[in-house]
């Protein structure tokens, strides 16, 4: 070795604080933010892409009508809506998603249980309702299966109830008010960013990079905001964060 090259490797060591970020900075941020990612009860990556079906693309909407009236189907019953005399909604209540999160708040609450039967089904339906999302999206071809993972990974991490608050889930909807309104920002943004999408892959067969991920990124934020409020496996606060 120089000794030009000993010089560098010790100031990058000992004696040069600049040297020293470049050397190690790097990963050091690397390591903090996987462990900061693993630490979340919500994981979820798409597949990117390499190249999407143009025929496909064009006639989604069309496509998509046999799983959204299943979707429908399986994610509506058991919902009611009350009307007045000039047919305007004046009560509506949740289908088995909201039962079932009502249900689960109850059985913390009083008996610090979180059955894994009902997390199993609650943890199935945002799978299936992911892989239908992710295909209006756009940000695949494959049609939503009703049991195969396909280019749609998430996990949820299934909670200890006894290290649960038994008292939050009477209040987290009400504190993730400053998510909602974001993620109405976002949502918004979303449409013309999957127009945009739809766009390119008629004419280049590709999904752009940036699109892609600031899409699945808002899905993965209100996944995280979804499992603190609704599914109730986590206490801590989700972060306002696409990553």
């Amino acid at each position: 070795m120089t000794t030009r090259g000993l010089q560098g490797t010790h100031s990058a060591q000992s004696g040069n604080p600049a040297a020293r970020q470049g050397a190690i900075g790097y990963p050091m941020r690397e390591l903090v933010m996987n462990r900061w990612t693993e630490s979340r009860p919500v994981h979820l990556e798409v597949d990117y892409p390499e190249e999407l079906d143009r025929f496909t693309t064009l006639f989604r909407i069309v496509l998509a009508i046999p799983i959204l009236v299943l979707a429908v189907l399986i994610f509506g019953s058991g919902s009611e809506t009350t009307t007045n005399e000039a047919g305007e909604v004046v009560w509506s209540a949740g289908g088995i998603g909201a039962s079932l999160a009502i249900a689960t708040a109850l059985m913390i609450l009083f008996r610090r249980r979180y059955p894994r039967w009902w997390f199993d089904f609650a943890r199935e339906m945002t799978r299936f309702g992911g892989r239908v999302f992710a295909y209006l999206a756009l940000l695949t071809d494959q049609y939503p299966s009703t049991v195969d993972e396909q280019a749609v990974h998430l996990e949820i991490d299934y909670p200890d109830a006894r290290e649960l608050n038994r008292w939050l889930p009477l209040v987290k909807w009400l504190l993730a008010l400053p998510h909602y309104i974001v993620l109405a920002i976002l949502g918004a943004l979303c449409v013309p960013a999957v127009i945009a999408a739809w766009f390119c892959i008629l004419l280049t067969g590709r999904y752009p990079r940036g699109l892609f991920d600031f899409v699945v990124g808002t899905w993965r934020w209100s996944l995280r905001v979804g499992a603190y409020a609704f599914l109730l496996v986590i206490d801590r606060y989700p972060p306002f964060s696409l990553r």
